[in-house]
C-alpha cells in the first residue's frame, strides 16, 4: 500500500512540475515571438536599410555556427536547471537593455547587433537544456504528449505574438514591446525555480572529450550519403533563402506598402502556415515517399516565392506567405523523421546538432549578401524572384542524388513504422 501511495505521489509531482515548466515556456515563447517581429521592425525604422536587416540576421545566426556544437555538448556536463535559470535571467537583462538605451536616447544600431548575438548564444544553451529536460519531467510513456503540449503552445505563441505586437505598437513605443519579452524570461526562470526535480538523470558519462564527440558525429554525417546530401542541400537553400525571412519587413514596407500592423500579420500568417502544414505532414507521408514530399515541398516553395515577388496586393501576398512558411516546415518535419529512422539512437543528439549547424552555417553570409543585393539593385522584388528560382533549382538538382531515393536507406523494421505513423 505504501508503494502505491509513493507511486501516486510521484506521478502527481511529475505532472505538477511539467505544468509549471509548460506555463513558463508558453509565456516565454509569447514574449520571444513579439521580439521576433519587433526587432527587425526597429532596425528598419532606425536605418531603412536592407543591409542592416541582413546584418541583424547574421548576428542572430552566427553563434550557432561558432558555438553550436561546443555549447550543445557542454550543456550535458553541467546542472541543466541551474544553467537554464541563469540564461533566462541573462536574456531578460540583455533584451531589456534595448528599451533602456532607447529611453535614454543613446541606442546605437551596433548595440542591436550585439544584443542579437549574445541573445542567440544564450538561447543555444537554453534550448539544449530544454531538449534534455522533458524526459526528467514526465514518464517515458508521456513524452509524446508532453512534447505535443509544448509544440502546440509554441505554435500558438508564434501566431498570437506578432498579432499582439502589431496592436500594441500603435499605442506604445516599439522598443517598449521588448520589455514584455524581458519580463517573459523572468517568468520562465521563476517557473523553473519552482520545479523540484533535477533535469540531470544522474547517469555517469563515459570519459570522452567534447572534441571526440563532435568529430564522431561529424564523420557519421559526412560519410552517410543521405545525411550528407541533406546537409549540403540545406546549406545551399539557407544561403539563398535566408534573405526572404531576413527582409520580410523591408518587402512588406517597400513593396506592399504595409502598415506596422499589416507587417505583423505577415509574421503570424507564416506561423499559421507552419501549423497547417505540420498537421498535414503525417497524412502526406503515408501516401508519398520522402523524396516526393520533402523535395516537392521545397520546389513548390521556390515557385511560390517567385509569384510572391510579383505581388503588390497585400492580402494576396499574405496568403502566399502562409503557404511558403508551411512548406518550409513540411520539409523540416520529413528530414527530422528521416534522421530519426536512419541514425542509431546513441548518436542521434550529436547527429541532429551537427546537421543543424551544417545547414545553418550559410545563413549569416547569405543574409548579408541578400541585404547587399537589395541595397545595390534597389529592387527587392527582383532579389526575391531570383531567390525563388534558386530555391526551386537546388532541390531539383539534389533529386538526382541519394535524396531522390532516400527511403531505400531506412532500415526495414523502421520503414514500416514510418508508413503507419
Amino acid at each position: 500500500m505504501q508503494d502505491n501511495n509513493t507511486t501516486s505521489r510521484q506521478v502527481s509531482r511529475l505532472n505538477s512540475d511539467f505544468w509549471k515548466y509548460w506555463t513558463g515556456q508558453t509565456v516565454s515563447n509569447l514574449g520571444s515571438s513579439i521580439t521576433l517581429f519587433a526587432l527587425p521592425l526597429l532596425v528598419y525604422k532606425l536605418t531603412g536599410s536592407a543591409l542592416n536587416l541582413g546584418i541583424t540576421t547574421a548576428a542572430t545566426f552566427l553563434p550557432y555556427l561558432l558555438f553550436g556544437l561546443i555549447l550543445g555538448a557542454w550543456t550535458d556536463r553541467v546542472d541543466r536547471k541551474r544553467m537554464m535559470i541563469s540564461t533566462d535571467i541573462a536574456r531578460a537583462l540583455i533584451i531589456a537593455s534595448i528599451p533602456l538605451l532607447a529611453f535614454l536616447g543613446i541606442l546605437p544600431i551596433w548595440w542591436i547587433y550585439v544584443v542579437a548575438f549574445i541573445h542567440a548564444t544564450l538561447t543555444i544553451c537554453f534550448e539544449a537544456g530544454e531538449f534534455a529536460a522533458i524526459p526528467s519531467l514526465v514518464n517515458r510513456d508521456d513524452l509524446v504528449t508532453a512534447n505535443g503540449r509544448i509544440q502546440a503552445s509554441y505554435s500558438g505563441a508564434s501566431i498570437v505574438g506578432p498579432l499582439l505586437a502589431g496592436v500594441l505598437v500603435t499605442v506604445v513605443p516599439l522598443t517598449a514591446l521588448m520589455l514584455i519579452d524581458a519580463l517573459s524570461f523572468l517568468v520562465s526562470s521563476f517557473s523553473l525555480m519552482l520545479i523540484r526535480i533535477s533535469f540531470n538523470t544522474g547517469e555517469k558519462r563515459a570519459p570522452t572529450s567534447i572534441r571526440s564527440d563532435v568529430f564522431e558525429g561529424l564523420r557519421y554525417v559526412l560519410s552517410h550519403p543521405v545525411l550528407r546530401n541533406i546537409s549540403m542541400m540545406m546549406a545551399l537553400v539557407n544561403f539563398v533563402g535566408s534573405t526572404t525571412y531576413a527582409q520580410l519587413i523591408f518587402f512588406a514596407k517597400v513593396r506592399l506598402q504595409a502598415t506596422d500592423f499589416q507587417a505583423s500579420l505577415l509574421y503570424s500568417a507564416g506561423s499559421l502556415g507552419v501549423v497547417m502544414l505540420a498537421l498535414a505532414a503525417g497524412p502526406l507521408r503515408k501516401h508519398w515517399s520522402f523524396s516526393t514530399v520533402a523535395l516537392g515541398a521545397l520546389m513548390l516553395e521556390g515557385i511560390l516565392t517567385v509569384i510572391f515577388s510579383f505581388m503588390r496586393m497585400y492580402w494576396a501576398a499574405a496568403v502566399l506567405w502562409t503557404l511558403i512558411g508551411g512548406l518550409g516546415i513540411l520539409f523540416n518535419i520529413n528530414t527530422s523523421s528521416l534522421r530519426q529512422a536512419i541514425v542509431p539512437n546513441q548518436m542521434l543528439g550529436r547527429v541532429v546538432s551537427i546537421a543543424s549547424v551544417l545547414a545553418w552555417s550559410a545563413i549569416p553570409l547569405g543574409s548579408l549578401l541578400g541585404g547587399f543585393a537589395i541595397s545595390w539593385t534597389q529592387n527587392v522584388a527582383l532579389v526575391y524572384g531570383v531567390i525563388g528560382v534558386l530555391i526551386f533549382l537546388i532541390p531539383f538538382a539534389f533529386s538526382f542524388t541519394a535524396l531522390g531515393h532516400a527511403d531505400r536507406y531506412i532500415p526495414k523494421e523502421k520503414a514500416g513504422e514510418m508508413k503507419k505513423a
